[in-house]
């Protein structure tokens, strides 16, 4: 199927940037520096593979240039979720096709969520015990794994990021409620100041509430049993921009994207992301896992939510071009679930007038939508559906919100193509786009979506991002969690890595330019 991105490149002002994406890479600097590996080949490899554990090993790992070692997350868990095993896996990187396991860093308290390494410092977000208590973030040396600091911070750090500078250490602390949804701390982000002690500044977003009702009409969800703004409010995974001056944070169960000040210190906005238009050619879904391995997409009368989690920034021109991998997430706890059924639902007879149809397994029955929307009128009947994630990743104007660019259906139509794609996902969020990852390769910006149910890495050529153009599909290890890109001036290899953590099987998968 034709790939059809016109209908997202009405934004004029793009055009004068688009003119100037050879000259300006990602930190802006201009091409007259010549990069040692201009000419570096956009092809990737896989040269080898290293098993950390079982399922919930391997989900997130940072490198070190310094030391070349690779340090890797191993929570691993057994059937019933219980965690096992609780430690930072140390990996000798030096050879990049041969990773071998060298060490351990034992952690006390809860599961270690999030790692990122700056000039010889690795930072862990380790949530409490109690998920609901307060986190923390420990900051190691890398060479012999003493502490440097401990910091308290939010309610469950689920993503540490050093700034480009080093000067600031950024955790987004989700604040998820217990599963009686009784207790629901407030979601934040830290901002350490690694030159000040490591003092830190834990911001919230209650002031917001005054703007409550326009940022719904614009896509925001507050919707949790109880909660205040500030309660609801999930922060999911942040991105810096080269310059250490501003971070964008995605709020995942919320639609939307943050802006933060980081010489403020302030949350300076909340956009809302809006919603997706199924029954658009270019964004035809398989919305349904019966028969089973049928795949038929389709136009749908469904509105996807974006609800992104992984986040990533390449300015050009000023402009910061924020990309989001939007997998898509619920709430679904013991005493609140908002996932549904359309084929148990009601549906609006004048705004679904083949409702019966509509409801057949086959069509959109099986499909999951949420039950907090689309009673446009209140009268007990669903006017609109909204189901989860986008099955696509997007590109947004950092500074607007406003949308570029999105993927459309191409992301499930690669994992087709691949022989890749799973159907049982169909009626919930397709090959569910999660992690994601930009990287220069020469004189090209690429992009890296790693999709968690098809157990693959897309590829796009991002230099022009109103127009991403698909380079490759990257087979890799079961549930793609993080992806790391090592440039080839820090690789041991003097080649561009990229690394990619699976928790589904525990492996890491080591992909290098030919």
């Amino acid at each position: 199927m034709k790939k059809i991105y016109f209908a997202l490149l009405g934004i004029a002002f793009l055009t004068a940037c688009n003119e100037q994406l050879d000259t300006i890479d990602e930190a802006g600097l201009k091409s007259g520096n010549v990069e040692k590996n201009k000419h570096e080949s956009v092809n990737f490899e896989l040269i080898g593979s290293l098993d950390v554990g079982e399922t919930g090993a391997a989900e997130i790992s940072a490198f070190d240039p310094l030391t070349k070692k690779l340090f890797v997350v191993n929570n691993t868990v057994d059937d019933d979720d219980v965690v096992l095993v609780n430690q930072i896996e140390v990996v000798d990187f030096s050879n990049p096709a041969s990773p071998v396991k060298s060490d351990i860093i034992d952690i006390t308290g809860g599961k270690v969520n999030s790692l990122h390494v700056n000039n010889g410092r690795l930072a862990a977000a380790v949530e409490a015990d109690t998920k609901t208590d307060n986190g923390k973030v420990i900051v190691f040396q890398t060479d012999d794994y003493a502490v440097i600091a401990e910091i308290e911070v939010g309610a469950l750090p689920d993503m540490v990021t050093f700034s480009p500078d080093g000067k600031y250490i950024l955790s987004a602390n989700e604040g998820e409620p217990n599963s009686e949804y009784t207790i629901d701390p407030a979601g934040t982000v830290s901002i350490i100041n690694t030159l000040n002690n490591y003092s830190v500044k834990t911001l919230g977003f209650s002031r917001f509430e005054l703007q409550e009702a326009y940022l719904k009409r614009n896509g925001l969800r507050i919707f949790g049993p109880g909660a205040t703004f500030g309660q609801d409010i999930e922060p999911e995974y942040i991105a810096v921009s080269q310059n250490s001056k501003k971070a964008w944070v995605t709020l995942q169960e919320n639609n939307a994207i943050a802006e933060i000040d980081l010489t403020l210190q302030l949350i300076v906005k909340i956009m809302p992301l809006g919603f997706k238009n199924y029954n658009l050619e270019q964004n035809s879904i398989d919305a349904s896992d019966k028969p089973k391995n049928t795949i038929n997409f389709g136009a749908w009368p469904v509105n996807g939510m974006y609800l992104p989690d992984g986040i990533a920034v390449l300015s050009n021109n000023n402009v910061p071009f924020i990309f989001t991998a939007n997998e898509g997430d619920t709430r679904d706890y013991d005493e609140f679930s908002e996932e549904q059924r359309v084929k148990d639902v009601t549906l609006d007879p004048t705004a679904f007038p083949d409702g019966v149809n509509l409801k057949d397994d086959a069509n959109l029955g099986r499909l999951k939508i949420t039950s907090t929307m689309g009673d446009k009128d209140n009268d007990g009947d669903y006017d609109r559906l909204f189901s989860f994630g986008a099955r696509s990743f997007s590109i947004w104007n950092g500074n607007t919100g406003k949308q570029i660019f999105d993927s459309g259906n191409d992301l499930d139509l690669q994992a087709v193509t691949e022989n890749n794609y799973d159907d049982d996902r169909s009626d919930d969020k397709g090959s569910e786009p999660e992690g994601i990852e930009t990287g220069r390769v020469g004189n090209k910006n690429l992009l890296f979506v790693g999709l968690e149910r098809v157990d693959g890495v897309a590829v796009y050529d991002v230099s022009n991002p109103v127009k991403p153009k698909f380079l490759q599909w990257l087979d890799c290890g079961d549930a793609p969690e993080g992806l790391l890109f090592i440039p080839a001036n820090e690789s041991p290899s003097g080649k561009s890595i990229l690394v990619v953590s699976s928790e589904g099987d525990g492996v890491i998968t080591v992909f290098s330019t030919i």
